[in-house]
């Protein structure tokens, strides 16, 4: 039966932080089990490819049927394979705001701070500015300058100047409000995932062991404490031990549900499956927290935005030819190239909206091709008031779990995401981008309450950044205490989005790396003691 030090679960964002942390120093053996493949290809690194990445790197997960959004299913894609959700996401390099970590340190979250957290944030980084206060430049994530940005991308940053909203070409350092271009996690003009960053380093170091294609089934829990995973590599089950501890580093999503499989969670939902229960906690899997995200849409005569036509279908050939060959380009996009941050409700203590903009049409996640030239614009609520679920649905490790964002649910959400949609109309009315004369892919009375809000609930999903459903907090009834560690058994730590106890205002996947590079010194400081 194999043994290792420390096992962790999930190479993602996370847990390739966590395991090649606590991997490089040499002093004890790290496993690293993965479901999904290496990722290491073509379509991965290239960043233009994103919409052509399909089921080997994605579990497309479904939701449950929506009462929010007239009853329609949502997608939620999640990255399957080294480098998790960095492996197929649009690679823009945001933390959060200040708000966000002092609020986790309010809420009981000790040592979660802003101040806590931005040394971890400038380690993991290797910005192509340099490192200062706020940022990091020589850390094993890779944070570039786009090598090529869109002339349409630059033209609504300058329409949201027209309205006095300010530039901003860092949303990292000390203020976050403001519109720009966003700065990406690549190198040398190619994706850098977590697991380029932190695994690939290590990949012949003898004390990392990397097992892709392992399902972990459940953790085995013997006298109230882990001492291993229970797994499966095609048709064949084992055991493998664990000597000081398991970190947990599945995604919002996996995780709780490798929790509730090992029998810890809500008894009603374990006992529905015929599961023992080895801890009743009712945290996990609740409070899951989502940008709720909605995307308008306007089509152009104009070839500058990327589209399906002649014309724009040799540029892009073109333009493969000449990433193969140098690496730059228009297929270094990350396509949601530029965005930015405000507060459109008077009580904000931080901006409310994010937006992305993309200089194409997006239907449907980008899964159906839209013919034609055009751009979008994507606005989601930052801190929603909404709060959904994650149960089992089945007790078979390889079923998805029954998600329920309940998106919509708080009628603040869709008076925030209103606001939110009425001045992305505003920026795409003001030149320079009205000189490209948008059309309404989906025209209303913007100005309408009643029409608007039918608008959002038909077409608003998910923007991929679902968190807390095994939140972190000094209460007893929380999943993991501030320093990553299960209340219900020992030898298990936990590290990923699910620890969030607030979902934070910008995309998930740097904080999540901060987690863990957090978690790896937990282990160690708790090793050590």
């Amino acid at each position: 039966m194999d043994q290792f030090d420390i096992i962790v679960i999930g190479g993602g964002s996370a847990g390739s932080a966590a395991a090649g942390r606590l991997a490089e120093d040499g002093k004890r053996s790290v496993c690293l089990l993965e479901a999904g493949g290496t990722n290491d290809n073509f379509l991965i690194k290239t960043p233009g490819f994103l919409p052509f990445i399909r089921n080997s790197a994605n579990y497309k997960f479904d939701t449950v049927p929506q009462k929010g959004l007239n009853g329609r299913v949502g997608y939620q894609p999640r990255g399957k394979g080294l480098g998790g959700s960095s492996a197929i996401n649009a690679m823009v390099y945001i933390r959060g705001n200040r708000f966000d970590y002092d609020q986790w340190a309010e809420l009981g979250c000790t040592g979660w701070g802003y101040d806590d957290v931005l040394p971890y944030f400038k380690r993991s980084e290797n910005n192509v500015r340099g490192g200062d206060e706020y940022h990091g430049g020589e850390g094993p994530l890779h944070v570039s300058d786009q090598h090529w940005t869109n002339p349409v991308s630059r033209a609504f940053v300058d329409s949201a100047e027209q309205l006095q909203l300010p530039r901003n070409d860092d949303f990292n350092d000390d203020k976050q409000a403001g519109f720009g271009i966003y700065q990406v996690t690549q190198k040398d003009g190619e994706r850098w995932s977590a697991a380029r960053a932190y695994v690939e380093p290590l990949r012949e170091s003898p004390n990392l062991d990397i097992r892709t294609g392992t399902l972990v089934e459940k953790l085995v829990i013997e006298d109230g404490r882990v001492t291993g995973v229970a797994i499966k590599r095609g048709r064949k089950r084992e055991t493998i031990m664990a000597r000081e501890g398991v970190i947990l580093s599945a995604g919002a999503f996996n995780t709780p549900q490798i929790l509730m499989l090992s029998g810890i969670g809500p008894a009603d939902n374990l006992w529905d499956h015929g599961l023992d229960v080895v801890a009743n906690r009712k945290a996990v899997g609740a409070d899951l927290q989502d940008h709720i995200d909605y995307v308008s849409s306007w089509e152009t005569e104009s070839k500058d935005p990327i589209g399906s036509s002649m014309a724009g279908n040799l540029r892009m050939v073109k333009a493969i030819i000449e990433h193969r060959r140098k690496r730059t380009g228009i297929m270094t996009t990350p396509y949601a190239e530029a965005g930015g941050f405000w507060s459109v409700m008077p009580d904000a203590p931080a901006p409310d909206i994010q937006w992305h903009f993309v200089p194409a049409m997006l239907e449907d996640h980008g899964r159906e091709n839209v013919k034609g030239h055009g751009f979008s614009l994507h606005a989601c609520v930052l801190r929603p008031e909404s709060r959904g679920s994650v149960t089992l649905q089945s007790k078979d490790a390889a079923a998805p779990p029954r998600i329920d964002p309940n998106f919509l649910d708080d009628d603040r959400d869709i008076a925030t995401l209103r606001a939110g949609v009425r001045l992305s109309h505003r920026i795409a009315e003001a030149p320079p981008l009205s000189g490209y004369d948008p059309q309404d892919r989906y025209p209303i009375n913007i100005d309408d309450d009643a029409e608007l809000d039918e608008l959002i609930r038909g077409r608003a999903d998910t923007v991929y950044h679902p968190v807390g459903t095994c939140r972190m907090g000094a209460d007893e009834g929380s999943v993991v205490d501030p320093t990553l560690k299960s209340r219900d058994v020992e030898g298990l730590w936990i590290a990923d989005a699910s620890i969030m106890p607030r979902l934070i205002s910008g995309n998930t996947n740097a904080p999540s790396i901060m987690i863990g590079e957090r978690c790896a010194d937990f282990v160690k400081a708790a090793l050590a003691g």
